[in-house]
């Protein structure tokens, strides 16, 4: 059976005088990207670079919905309610939208980021808001959310398509939550390491944990932080050992069509 995987990276988080990140470079080696959408980073000019450079390399793009919080580049928790959380959601989706009109492509995936993304794996209610949001604005887009998260399930249950997402360079707790980025191994950092732990989620449906407790776990697509000092040389070394290893490396579209997440 052939093994099909997606990876994803988050991009175009420049903005105003501030550049971050090797956008173009990645955007080589990299199936899918998740653009910032104006509250955690970017801007209108980004975004449309950004847009046009995933069009370039025929890469799918995703809108990447923060909280609104420029100065915590979104990875602070907010205190937001449901209704503010979809509506958060639903402004950004469609500031990115606008962009996608002007370029002639779809909307192929969102993907909350930082904060919101990680309330949303554990909290039933910020995911639901997320996934009406999707539902509302964008039917036809896959939900990305974290593996076998709360997320995942509102998608499911809310018609979605979704996509379960696991981190080539970050370390899971026995639940099958990230460890937080306060505990000094939270973040692999060596390519080997990194690899050994993304083909035993990819090829086995299995990741050990900071316990070293081996836990089942779904990939449907592999993220690559692109603020990571390494992920250029992460994203092209990481493609060509997928291949190696016999998985098809494409976007999640392409297969999750297919095998259709929805019930």
């Amino acid at each position: 059976m052939t093994i099909h995987i997606d990876i994803n990276c988050d991009l175009g988080e420049s903005f105003g005088a501030y550049k971050l990140g090797r956008d173009e470079e990645i955007m080589k080696y990299i199936t899918s990207a998740n653009i910032a959408c104006g509250f955690h980073a970017g801007d209108p000019m980004t975004m449309h670079k950004t847009v046009d450079l995933a069009c370039q390399y025929n890469v799918g793009i995703g809108a990447h919905p923060g909280f609104p919080d420029l100065n915590g580049f979104g990875r602070r928790e907010m205190k937001l309610t449901a209704r503010e959380v979809y509506d958060v959601v639903v402004y950004q989706i469609g500031a990115l939208q606008g962009f996608l009109k002007v370029a002639g492509t779809p909307l192929h995936h969102v993907k909350p980021h930082g904060a919101l993304y990680n309330m949303a794996a554990k909290d039933k209610k910020i995911a639901e808001a997320i996934a009406m949001a999707v539902a509302a604005v964008s039917p036809e887009a896959i939900l990305y959310g974290l593996s076998g998260s709360e997320l995942i399930r509102a998608g499911k249950a809310h018609g979605l398509l979704t996509a379960n997402e696991v981190f080539a360079d970050r370390t899971y707790e026995d639940d099958l939550t990230l460890t937080s980025r306060n505990q000094p191994d939270a973040i692999i950092q060596d390519h080997k390491s990194v690899m050994k732990h993304v083909l035993k989620m990819v090829k086995e449906g299995v990741v050990t944990t900071r316990s070293h407790l081996e836990t089942s776990i779904q990939a449907d697509t592999i993220c690559i932080h692109g603020d990571h000092e390494h992920a250029l040389d992460y994203a092209e070394r990481m493609k060509n050992d997928l291949s190696l290893a016999g998985v098809t490396v494409t976007r999640a579209k392409d297969f999750i069509d297919r095998n259709s997440s929805r019930t």
